[in-house]
C-alpha cells in the first residue's frame, strides 16, 4: 500500500499484488454446463408462476371451462348424450386446450424483452439457447398441469379410456413433447413482434383455424371436400388422432411418428430462426 499527498489530503493507492489477491482470491468457478443453465431458467419461470398465481388459470379454469362448455353443448346433438360424445371429445380437447396456451411461451419472452432482462442474460457466461429452453421447460410443468385437469373432469363426467393408465400417461407425453417444440414458433415471434399484445394477436391468428378447423369435434368425413383436405394435413389432427389411439388402447404408430417428426422438424426450422434473432436482438 502506497500514500500519495492530494490538494485535498493523503489518499491511499493499494499495490498490484494487494489488489489482485482481493479481487482474485481462488479460482474462477467453473462455467455451467448447458442442462444446468437451462434448468436454472426453468426454475425461474415456475418461481414467476409462484409469485403471480393469476398464471394458472389458463391451466386450470380455461381448460374445465373448455371440457364443460363442449361436452354439454354438442354431446347430446352430436352423439345422443354428453357422455358418449366425452369418449370422443376429451382427447381432442385436451390437445387443443394445451396447444392454445403455448402461445404465452412468447408473451413471456416480449415481456423481458421490453424489461431489459434479456439484455442481463446475454452478458452472462452460459450456453446462449439455455434462457430459451428455460422458458420451455417451466411452460411444459404448465401444459402437464393443464392436461391433468382435464383428464381429471373427463373422468369426473364418465370418460374411461380403454388404454388405461399407460395409454393416458403416453398420450400425454406425446402431447407435451409436441407442445415444447411448437412453442419454439411462438418465441421467435415473440423476439420478432413489438409487444405482447402483437404476439397474442399473431397467436390466435394461427391457432384458431389449426384448433377448429381439425378433426377435434367431429368427424372430418362429415365436412367438404377442400375442408377435409386442410384437416388432413394439419398437424393438430395429426395429434389428435395419435393421443386418441394411445388412450383407446390400440397406438397408431404412423401418426406418432408424425407427430414426433413434425415436433423434431419444428424445433430445427423455429429453433434455429429463434436462436438467429436472439443473437441479433
Amino acid at each position: 500500500m502506497s500514500a500519495t499527498t492530494t490538494e485535498t489530503g493523503t489518499s491511499f493507492v493499494p499495490a498490484a499484488d494487494t489488489l489482485g489477491a482481493v479481487l482474485a482470491p481462488g479460482a474462477r468457478p467453473p462455467r455451467p454446463s448447458a442442462l444446468s443453465a437451462s434448468l436454472t431458467f426453468g426454475w425461474r419461470a415456475m418461481l414467476k408462476i409462484k409469485h403471480v398465481p393469476e398464471q394458472l388459470f389458463d391451466v386450470t379454469a380455461f381448460p374445465i371451462m373448455m371440457t364443460l362448455m363442449f361436452t354439454y353443448l354438442f354431446g347430446g346433438a352430436l352423439a345422443g348424450s354428453p357422455t358418449e360424445y366425452l369418449q370422443f371429445l376429451l382427447p381432442g380437447i385436451m390437445v387443443t386446450s394445451v396447444v392454445m396456451i403455448t402461445m404465452y411461451t412468447g408473451v413471456e419472452v416480449n415481456k423481458d424483452i421490453e424489461k431489459g432482462v434479456f439484455d442481463r442474460f446475454r452478458t452472462l457466461p452460459i450456453w446462449r439457447p439455455s434462457t430459451m429452453v428455460g422458458y420451455l421447460l417451466g411452460d411444459a410443468l404448465r401444459y402437464t398441469m393443464a392436461s391433468t385437469v382435464i383428464l381429471v373432469v373427463g373422468l369426473v363426467l364418465g370418460f374411461r379410456p380403454p388404454g388405461g393408465v399407460a395409454g393416458v400417461l403416453a398420450a400425454i407425453a406425446l402431447l407435451v413433447a409436441f407442445s415444447f417444440a411448437f412453442s419454439w414458433i411462438w418465441t421467435m415471434f415473440g423476439l420478432l413482434l413489438r409487444s405482447e399484445k402483437s404476439v397474442m394477436g399473431v397467436s390466435m391468428l394461427v391457432l384458431f383455424p389449426l384448433t377448429f378447423l381439425s378433426n377435434v369435434y367431429v368427424d372430418p368425413q362429415t365436412m367438404p371436400g377442400w375442408l377435409q383436405a386442410f384437416v388432413g394435413v394439419n398437424p393438430i389432427s395429426h395429434l389428435v388422432t395419435a393421443a386418441r389411439s394411445l388412450m383407446a388402447g390400440s397406438p397408431d404408430t404412423g401418426e406418432i411418428t408424425w407427430v414426433l417428426v413434425c415436433g423434431a422438424l419444428s424445433i430445427l426450422v423455429f429453433g434455429a430462426l429463434t436462436m438467429r434473432l436472439y443473437n441479433r436482438k
